[in-house]
């Protein structure tokens, strides 16, 4: 008799690294974003607000 292609239960993987991994990819993400917005407001208050979005919209005219 022929067996079936999925197994009634799939398998669960519940090692330690299993878990961990999303938390860690996650974390970094959030870490990196705060980074992104730290750099942000720290050129912001250094060169002014005109100058800031200058600089934001010239590099958006220089990726396009």
């Amino acid at each position: 008799m022929a067996q079936p292609l999925h197994p009634a239960h799939p398998l669960q993987d519940n090692s330690p690294t299993a878990v961990r991994t999303p938390s860690v990819l996650l974390l970094a993400g959030a870490g990196f974003g705060g980074l992104v917005v730290i750099g942000a407001l720290a050129l912001w208050f250094h060169y002014g607000t005109q100058v800031f979005f200058e600089m934001i919209r010239t590099g958006f005219v220089a990726c396009f």
